[in-house]
């Protein structure tokens, strides 16, 4: 009789860095990472007078304060993680993101200042031998597994339905003066669409969240590379290559390392 030996559990491993770039007086970008929660997030915000770093901000520290309240130690009493369990990981990551949305909102109802505030969300929760993504904006998850890069999110902008209805070509995109011109936001209404996704994971995947301040310099050619430098060092590399193409924006990096 032969015996099954139990695979160790995936182990992940977060790094991440934030730049205010070389033209902006602020940083209205926010990340926020747990890898015993296995819980990952950017966001970047929008709005005057301060009020897109205290979108990102707030609606960071909802999700993560959600997501820790209703996930608890689950990744180590769920072995090995069913199918239930991601489900219920998405339907979380998703109403976190709502109960982020109504937070922003409702404090931008509170003064009118900040009125029409709100942040992109692109968040990675790992559960086992499972991530699920949540997105709302354009800010951007990447998977690299070995060469292949893989973007894991869409945009949710103006251009990219454009190019997905073919009104556009990828060429006149480029040149747009619509390309900031987000189409979801979480907190400039009270409640907002969340994309979810799932994958399965592997030893040796790596996650790349972003805010556009990163992605809109990045060619897919640059991201496997750089990847490969592993933690602080790669993402300190992924701030440079930013800054050295312009730096016109906050720049947000979080590489998640899967082992």
């Amino acid at each position: 009789m032969s015996t099954q030996l139990a695979q160790p559990p995936l182990r992940r491993t977060g790094t991440g860095l934030s730049d205010v770039g070389r033209k902006r007086q602020s940083n209205e970008d926010a990340f926020f990472f747990d890898d015993r929660l296995g819980l990952y997030i950017v966001g970047d915000g929008m709005g005057g007078h301060a009020a897109g770093e205290i979108a990102s901000q707030e609606a960071v520290e909802t999700v993560y304060g959600m997501v820790k309240r209703g996930i608890g130690n689950l990744h180590e009493l769920a072995d090995p993680v069913v199918e239930e369990d991601v489900r219920a990981a998405s339907r979380l990551m998703e109403s976190s993101i709502q109960a982020a949305t109504y937070m922003v909102f409702s404090m931008a109802e509170m003064d009118r200042g900040k009125t029409g505030m709100g942040t992109t969300l692109s968040a990675l929760l790992v559960l086992g031998e499972y991530a699920v993504t949540a997105q709302v904006g354009d800010s951007r998850i990447y998977r690299v597994q070995d060469e292949t890069v893989e973007q894991l999110t869409e945009d949710h902008t103006l251009i990219a339905w454009q190019l997905k209805q073919g009104l556009i070509t990828p060429q006149e995109a480029k040149k747009s003066p619509h390309r900031n011109v987000i189409t979801r936001a979480v907190g400039n209404r009270d409640y907002v669409q969340v994309d979810t996704g799932l994958v399965k994971l592997a030893p040796g995947d790596r996650f790349l969240l972003c805010s556009d301040g990163l992605h809109g310099y990045l060619r897919d050619s640059d991201i496997a590379p750089i990847v490969a430098l592993k933690g602080e060092e790669a993402v300190k590399k992924f701030i440079a290559l930013a800054n050295e193409r312009g730096g016109k924006d906050n720049i947000t990096a979080i590489l998640v390392e899967i082992d």
